[in-house]
């Protein structure tokens, strides 16, 4: 897999402005991509007064919590300690999964790193912007966070956004505090957390068997559908890996296509091209920028962000277990499960 460059990513991008170096050497070397990118940063931003979605209430709120994300995403790196405390792999494995689903983790499992999981360049900010990561730490813990699922299933409304950024926040203080705990062990480690990611969090779950990456370009696990966030420590301590699983969920994405269907924007193939699902990211994006949120309509159509789908767990890589599953979901929330009037969050 050839890696991926941060500076090709839609939030990148949308950073970049006009009469900065960044701008000027992303479309120098990217020309054809500089006129959807202008018209798309001339839009609205998320949450502001001039999207569908927005309350004068809600939305700052969710604005706050991307402010704070922003002044701790630097404690995601420092020193380890001078004092190394001598550990078995496989029990301080273990003692490390307790520790994170303790402060909210749902699931955590270990892979070991391949260049490949890391990005080719930063992209994200003026301060890193065209540096090569360079990190080739040995193993990642990774691990999801769950969002609630009424929250999500008002999607593209501003519940919706809240419960993101509540996962966003979830997951960056586990690894903060997690990457700190193992640098005060005495071993190198990093979080990768909102706003400052060295790694394509989504391949490096898929090889920890956390889920699988679906239609939407998004990690599905088989207890929650499309309902996470993820969080990720890489570290050279020494570890003890899970072995990589998959449950059906290539094949269900093949036969099922509701997020497609169901996608505002048109974003979310409905073939597939070479050998994976490839999202438009321009179009989805113009979505967010028109109503305000980050959609999430994807998310929460997902058949196994629902109760329905997770009666079904463990027998997803039976075909006529996912085309009863399929037509369950179907005769009980029809397209969607779309929660129609606010949540009491909105009063």
């Amino acid at each position: 897999m050839k890696r991926i460059d941060e500076r090709d990513t839609m939030f990148a991008r949308a950073s970049y402005r006009e009469g900065t170096a960044q701008y000027e050497d992303y479309y120098r070397r990217n020309p054809e991509k500089r006129e959807i990118d202008d018209e798309l940063r001339d839009m609205p931003n998320l949450c502001s007064e001039e999207t569908s979605t927005y309350d004068e209430v809600v939305a700052p709120f969710v604005e706050s919590g991307f402010k704070v994300l922003g002044q701790i995403r630097h404690l995601a790196e420092g020193t380890e300690g001078s004092k190394r405390v001598e550990a078995e792999p496989r029990e301080i494995t273990g003692r490390l999964k307790k520790l994170l689903k303790y402060l909210g983790a749902r699931d955590v499992r270990v892979t070991p790193m391949k260049e490949e999981y890391y990005y080719s360049h930063r992209g994200r900010h003026e301060e890193n912007y065209g540096e090569r990561v360079e990190e080739n730490y040995r193993y990642a813990i990774v691990y999801t966070v769950e969002m609630d699922e009424k929250m999500i299933n008002r999607a593209p409304n501003l519940e919706e956004v809240v419960a993101v950024t509540k996962g966003y926040m979830d997951a960056s203080i586990i690894g903060l505090w997690g990457s700190e705990y193992i640098r005060g062990l005495g071993y190198p480690a990093r979080g990768h957390v909102d706003g400052n990611y060295l790694v394509y969090a989504p391949a490096v779950a898929e090889a920890a068997g956390l889920g699988e990456i679906g239609r939407h370009g998004l990690l599905v696990t088989e207890g929650e559908g499309s309902r996470v966030r993820l969080g990720v420590i890489t570290t050279d301590m020494e570890l003890i890996p899970d072995e990589k699983k998959k449950f059906g969920l290539k094949e269900l994405c093949s036969e099922c296509g509701i997020c497609s269907e169901n996608c505002i924007g048109i974003a979310i193939p409905r073939e597939i091209r070479g050998d994976r699902w490839q999202v438009e990211q321009e179009a989805c994006y113009r979505v967010w920028r028109r109503v305000g949120t980050d959609c999430g309509v994807c998310l929460s159509s997902c058949p196994l962000s629902q109760e329905v789908g997770r009666r079904y767990r463990g027998r997803l890589r039976d075909r006529e277990v996912r085309r009863e599953m399929l037509e369950e979901y179907r005769k009980t929330y029809g397209r969607r499960n779309y929660i129609r009037e606010p949540l009491d969050l909105m009063k």
